[in-house]
């Protein structure tokens, strides 16, 4: 047959490939397993693989090529990463390396020169000993029957894997914990460790040499008690089990087999779980311990309460105060807290004063709590038994019945309790009686008489002074009636509206010349009365600088929210004004829309469409609720503030800034549409003006420029500074003030940390990192980086942020580093920080006034 015309390469592909068969069994096919004699050499880069290919032993180098070490890694990664460590802290300097089983039974590693580096000093039979590797990553020696003599998960390293055991029955000889790496290119043992503390209920511990940084709380056979961020991945995998002769292990499994998954005590001491995404060819992080500042242990003391959620995040337990107050007020609360007044058992014991209550002690119901550190397990099957067992004892000072636990007692002082907005278990502290105000029943029937005469009798002695002060002259107020037949009643108010005269309008601040009154309804009071069941606590959304907000619903099946004004308010009249005037003339898809007021008396209310989702606070800041906000309704959020605030400084009837923009001042509608609101301190600028001064600086603390902080100097500038703050707390899903006792000030000096070390792909929120687009991430936090730049002139207006978030065409410049604000921070005086880190409302007297 002519080959001519043909391809020559395919005529002698088939000889060649039939002459490779013929030779392949002379290349060495990598193995599961080794036995006494064989030797797997570093020169000759032998190694053993599991059967299904998913993990290799061997020989392996990190930041310097000539330190060899022997491990266990990911065979099918491409990303190297070990799970186990053999030689950690006795590397081979050269690549001599020989692992075999000696005659012995023992598997160990030598060097080029026949010395042992490491030794498994266990020994199986001389004869029929071997060394598998399986599929889980587990390195075993075994005889010919299976028996297992010795185990890589035995002697672990820094990673726990499914499927590993972890003994609950170790002796106090004995510490099964994971052990950090010392770095990234040093697996030696490090100074952090991880384990399992078995004193009631199992719980993860991490120390820092020997001293406790975090724990998880205790494990209810479902969950672990203190990660309230647990996920549906977590969820139900951990579990005991019970091995016969081997006794109870903790363990961890995945009901699908082919996700590759693994927890980790990094170098940094903290806790990680990793699962491998293979679309990306990365490993996301799912979980980080600690998660934020209340995780820390015992971060607020002995009988200190963690609220993460809370502006002051530590407070004493009730029937509490701080040990040393001078050191608590300046945010130092390690002191913690002591009683009040003294347990009955305590006053007996120091011979009390005559007089002093000796009644006997009762329990305070504490609910969602991270429970104290050192409980003791107790016999008990309800919370009745545990509350009888704990009574009985004078030194028990608390206790609790967890499902799946059974009953807990505490002894002497309380240690690391956090409180959640939900989850967490039920707690019951030992208080004096006087504290929990207990009264006898013959005490009780007297106070409610006394009451109720009293009332009568001032309430009498009311009326006679309205009808002598007003001779006449008494409006009669409409009764408020919760019956059915107030439908009669009118929404608005009919009456003349003599508060909107030019002279209540002509006072509030920022009122341009020629402004005219607002176009608003006034609402009837007694229907907003009627609306909030008499502004009932049930009613109640939150609570701000200006007041209470109470959701109501009005006749018509209406849902309005209610701000009313407080006269404990650090705002007051001018800012009730301001809002009114501003809102009224404000229309944007974008804006919170002010449907109304209502003026009677002292009592001033404003009336807004009602949020269902309340504020991006509840969202942003809640571990439970994190997960609500994917990366899509981020940006969609970030975009609909941009274009709000674009609306207010460039397209408005009125040219406005608003000085107060923070997380918990953007309302979500049903559909989580974000809707800026609160412009009680906002100013009308008018004209060409481009700024101006105030000797009254109002805001929030973590959102202010440096140049209104410093020189009470605001522009457009300005809230552009407050977006950049509000655009990184959505993206990494943390407070800016949340670092203010780390290493970093705020939210702003760590992600400018991460964008200088080329790591700012790590300040996304853990929770949504694995499913954010990188590009769009770090394009959004490059964005953010230019809004909090010290200097407003560096600093692009909304039109052109608007543009950059719109458009990935537009190039971005670098940023520079913030640090006038840092400085800032040391110039002024603590108290300004101490009681503004999260209040509305600031009021700061500005002595320095700089010219424009």
């Amino acid at each position: 047959m002519s080959i001519s015309g043909r391809n020559p390469e395919k005529f002698f592909f088939f000889p060649s490939f039939s002459i490779l068969l013929c030779f392949l069994p002379l290349f060495p096919c990598a193995e599961n397993s080794i036995t006494p004699g064989e030797l797997i050499r570093d020169k000759d880069n032998g190694n053993l693989v599991s059967k299904s290919l998913n993990f290799e032993m061997g020989f392996f180098s990190l930041g310097d090529p000539t330190l060899r070490y022997v491990g266990v890694w990911y065979y099918n990664i491409a990303q190297p990463t070990y799970i186990w460590v053999a030689n950690r802290d006795k590397p081979i300097k050269d690549r001599g390396g020989v692992i075999t089983i000696e005659s012995n039974g023992k598997l160990v590693i030598l060097d080029g020169e026949k010395n042992r580096v490491w030794t498994s000093n266990v020994s199986g039979p001389s004869n029929g000993t071997v060394a598998v590797l399986d599929d889980s990553g587990l390195l075993s020696l075994r005889n010919k029957g299976g028996q297992t003599y010795w185990r890589s998960l035995d002697h672990p390293t820094d990673t726990f894997l499914p499927g590993m055991q972890v003994p609950l029955n170790a002796t106090n000889e004995e510490k099964h914990a994971f052990v950090s790496w010392k770095s990234a290119t040093d697996p030696s043992p490090g100074k952090y460790s991880m384990g399992l503390d078995n004193q009631a209920s199992p719980q993860i511990v991490v120390w820092e040499r020997e001293k406790k940084i975090w724990r998880s709380g205790y494990f209810d056979n479902r969950v672990f008690n203190g990660v309230y961020n647990m996920t549906s991945t977590l969820d139900y995998g951990f579990k005991i089990s019970d091995n016969g002769r081997e006794g109870r292990f903790f363990t961890f499994t995945l009901p699908d087999s082919s996700v590759k998954m693994r927890f980790r005590i990094t170098w940094e001491g903290e806790v990680k779980q990793y699962k491998w995404n293979d679309s990306d060819k990365e490993w996301n992080v799912l979980i980080q311990q600690p998660y934020n500042e209340c995780d820390n242990y015992n971060k607020c003391g002995n009988f200190g309460v963690c609220v993460y959620s809370d502006s002051h995040i530590c407070r004493c337990m009730k029937g509490f105060t701080p040990k040393h107050s001078d050191q608590w007020k300046t945010g130092n609360w390690s002191g913690g807290c002591e009683r009040l007044t003294h347990l009955k058992a305590e006053t007996n014991n120091t011979n009390s004063k005559t007089g002093e209550d000796v009644r006997e002690d009762g329990f305070l119901e504490l609910k969602s709590m991270k429970l104290p550190d050192s409980a003791q397990l107790v016999t008990g099957t309800s919370a009745d038994d545990c509350e009888s067992t704990c009574q009985q004892k004078s030194n028990c000072t608390a206790f609790t019945y967890v499902t799946g636990i059974g009953c807990l007692n505490w002894h002497g002082e309380l240690v690391d309790v956090q409180q959640f907005e939900s989850r967490g278990n039920t707690l019951y502290i030992r208080l004096a009686a006087s504290e929990l105000d207990y009264k006898t029943k013959n005490t009780k029937k007297i106070i409610i008489i006394s009451a109720v005469v009293a009332g009568f009798i001032c309430l009498g002695g009311f009326i006679v002074w309205l009808v002598w002060k007003f001779k006449g002259k008494l409006e009669v107020l409409p009764t408020v009636s919760y019956r059915k037949n107030s439908n009669h009643i009118s929404i608005f108010d009919p009456s003349t509206n003599l508060e909107f005269s030019a002279e209540f309008l002509g006072s509030a601040e920022g009122i341009i010349e020629g402004s005219q009154g607002p176009e608003l309804p006034l609402y009837n009071f007694t229907c907003i009365t009627i609306a909030t069941s008499n502004f009932s606590e049930e009613n109640k959304l939150g609570q701000g600088g200006f007041g209470p907000v109470y959701k109501g619903k009005l006749r018509d099946g209406q849902e309005i929210a209610i701000k009313r004004l407080s006269r404990k308010s650090g705002q007051g009249l001018e800012e009730f004004k301001n809002e009114v005037i501003l809102m009224a003339k404000l229309q944007h898809r974008n804006l919170v829309r002010l449907m109304g007021c209502s003026i009677h008396g002292e009592e001033k209310l404003l009336v807004y469409e009602y949020m269902p989702n309340r504020s991006l606070d509840c969202f942003l800041f809640d571990p439970h609720k994190q997960i609500l906000l994917d990366w899509e309704k981020r940006f969609s959020i970030i975009e609909g503030i941009a274009r709000g605030l674009l609306y207010l400084h460039r397209d408005s009837r009125l040219r406005i800034i608003h000085r107060d923009l923070k997380a918990s001042n953007i309302l979500l509608d049903e559909e989580m549409n974000p809707k800026i609101s609160d412009f009680g301190l906002a100013r009308i600028f008018g004209g060409n003006q481009n700024e101006a001064n105030t000797n009254r600086v109002v805001g929030t603390y973590g959102y202010m420029s440096p140049e209104y902080a410093m020189e009470g100097l605001f522009s457009f500038k300005s809230d552009v500074y407050s977006f950049g703050v509000l655009l990184l707390e959505i993206v990494s899903g943390r407070r800016n003030t949340s670092f203010r006792h780390s290493n970093h000030t705020s939210l702003v000096g760590q992600a400018w940390h991460l964008w200088n070390e080329d790591k700012a792909i790590e300040l996304v929120d853990p929770v949504i990192r694995d499913s954010t687009p990188i590009k769009e991430a770090m394009r959004c936090i490059h964005i953010g980086m230019l809004c909090v730049q010290d200097s407003g002139a560096d600093r692009p207006n909304m039109s052109s942020l608007v543009l950059m978030l719109e458009s990935e065409t537009v190039s971005l410049r670098t940023p520079r580093q913030p640090a006038a604000f840092t400085s800032m921070r040391k110039s002024l005086g603590g108290e300004f920080y101490a009681d503004g880190l999260d209040v509305v409302s600031n009021d700061l007297t500005v002595t320095a006034v700089v010219g424009r």
